[in-house]
């Protein structure tokens, strides 16, 4: 069953052709991307069920090469996790810009860059392979800046311009973390270095590779202090392309630290964990006031993933079987979250008299789509971790594993600033929806079908979590012992050379 690693990877990627294909056709273009993000959604559905809840691992060398030569692609529980969660928000992603006003969605390349962006991603969580985590990320840079390029937002090449090259700083300290510990044991295979970084002796250049790779992932992730290009880049991208960077595209970092803390640096882990402990607090205090002072309803929910994201890093750094299903759960309800907020920001944007998020131009807009307004409250609710919303859950979770751990501190700090998160929400929610405004009138935007169902997944998973905190508990006993996965893969590769086992 190791086929199974390939569609979820090799269906946006032939979606990517043949929407170029039909670049003059867009009506069609729009669809037949959708068809396939979601046929790529549902064989991943079918994975995860496979690999998170049955217990599989699937392993293919890619060629018929064996390590260290091949490529490797890896269906692990984190990695099929995170792969679902991404499809899930790209799939909403299209439903979305199929709807949308903004005259970038009718550009040819569109959607084939988009479709581009889910094969980088996708790709990201199923390599084994350290080199080719780096050119996926490459990928979703290349993707994701030209998308933002070409928006309508007139600063959209300046933000453009500013990933690109924040990009190009993180891709050379990536290039340095794979070329240290290339030096030093002589494969980028993750199963390998995992192993002989764990049973070796730590190489001269080994804590070197580490620190590079650090530097990568907290930039990607845009942790405090490598934020300062990502506010505008999320705010001047177009809204379907913003939901997907603020949600899933920064949690490549998380998947980053979580494969460093449980595979590759175990015996190192400790520090590093420490390090997003204090990090992770700084960015809830620092995300949280940025959102809470902003002009702009995208600038806000971009600073607020600031903030989110430093939960997550706690959860990761507290290090205790609880904090991390806490910090994963938390990871999969907030791009959930965060992808519906961003929609129905540029939703309101798009009925304002000037296509603009800035809160001086969408005062009082709201007064015209009470509808938005009724899923904008309760995906606040859900951001601000209030019942019965999974965002409740997600903060529930990370606060209770912070008490299990003793962490009293940190978490006293990041218990007072989540309230910053209730504070900018529903102030923008009175802004939007209850300042008077005589200068509004009536006009139709985008559709508001894929972040009402984003919103309802929101509600459902806050009323039934069961099936996420089940898949976040497994996944975390896999990360707890990693000699499953460097087995597995030993194994596929052994069998390629026709060793007996």
């Amino acid at each position: 069953m190791d086929w199974l690693i390939l569609p979820p990877l090799l269906i946006p990627f032939a979606g990517v052709f043949t929407t170029l294909l039909l670049r003059k056709r867009r009506r069609l273009q729009a669809w037949l991307s959708f068809v396939f993000i979601v046929t790529a959604l549902a064989f991943s559905l079918f994975l995860a069920q496979r690999v998170i809840f049955e217990g599989h691992t699937f392993v293919l060398q890619s060629g018929q090469w064996p390590v260290p030569a091949g490529i490797t692609l890896v269906a692990d529980p984190l990695g099929v996790f995170m792969l679902v969660m991404t499809q899930l928000v790209l799939t909403a992603g299209i439903l979305y810009a199929t709807g949308s006003t903004e005259k970038v969605v009718q550009y040819p390349t569109f959607y084939p860059l988009f479709l581009g962006l889910a094969t980088g991603l996708s790709g990201a969580f199923l390599t084994g392979d350290l080199f080719n985590l780096f050119v996926f990320a490459e990928v979703i840079v290349i993707t994701g800046a030209t998308l933002t390029g070409i928006a309508d937002d007139k600063y959209g090449v300046e933000a453009a311009y500013k990933y690109f090259l924040i990009s190009t700083v993180a891709a050379v300290l990536f290039l340095l973390g794979v070329g240290s510990l290339y030096a030093s044991y002589g494969t980028l295979n993750l199963a390998q270095l995992g192993e002989l970084i764990q049973t070796g002796e730590l190489r001269p250049l080994a804590l070197a590779g580490m620190a590079f790779l650090t530097a990568t992932f907290l930039t990607k992730s845009a942790v405090f202090p490598f934020h300062f290009w990502q506010p505008d880049f999320h705010a001047a991208a177009p809204t379907a392309v913003s939901a997907m960077l603020s949600s899933v595209v920064v949690k490549l970092g998380v998947y980053g630290f979580l494969r460093m803390t449980s595979l590759l640096f175990v015996n190192e882990a400790d520090t590093l964990r420490l390090l997003l402990v204090i990090l992770g607090v700084v960015g809830v205090i620092y995300g949280g006031f940025g959102a809470a002072g902003t002009h702009n309803t995208k600038r806000m929910l971009a600073y607020s993933t600031l903030s989110q994201i430093g939960f997550i890093l706690v959860g990761i750094g507290w290090g205790t079987p609880f904090s991390i299903a806490a910090a994963l759960v938390f990871t999969f309800n907030h791009s959930l979250i965060k992808a519906a907020m961003l929609m129905l920001a540029g939703a309101i944007a798009s009925r304002a008299p000037v296509k603009s998020a800035s809160f001086e131009v969408v005062l009082g807009v709201g007064k015209n789509s009470p509808a938005a307004g009724i899923l904008f409250l309760l995906g606040g609710m859900a951001l601000a971790g209030i019942p019965p919303t999974n965002g409740f859950i997600s903060k529930l979770g990370i606060f209770w594993s912070g008490v299990e751990a003793e962490q009293y501190l940190p978490l006293a700090v990041i218990g007072v600033a989540s309230i910053l998160t209730l504070f900018y929400v529903i102030s923008a929610f009175m802004k939007i929806w209850f300042e008077k405004n005589p200068n509004v009138k009536p006009k139709q935007g985008d559709l508001l079908l894929a972040p009402a169902l984003l919103v309802l997944l929101c509600l459902a998973l806050g009323i039934w979590g069961d099936p996420l905190v089940v898949a976040a508990n497994n996944i975390t006993a896999s990360l707890a012992d990693s000699s499953n996965y460097i087995s597995v893969v030993k194994e596929a590769s052994a069998a390629l050379l026709q060793i007996p086992q």
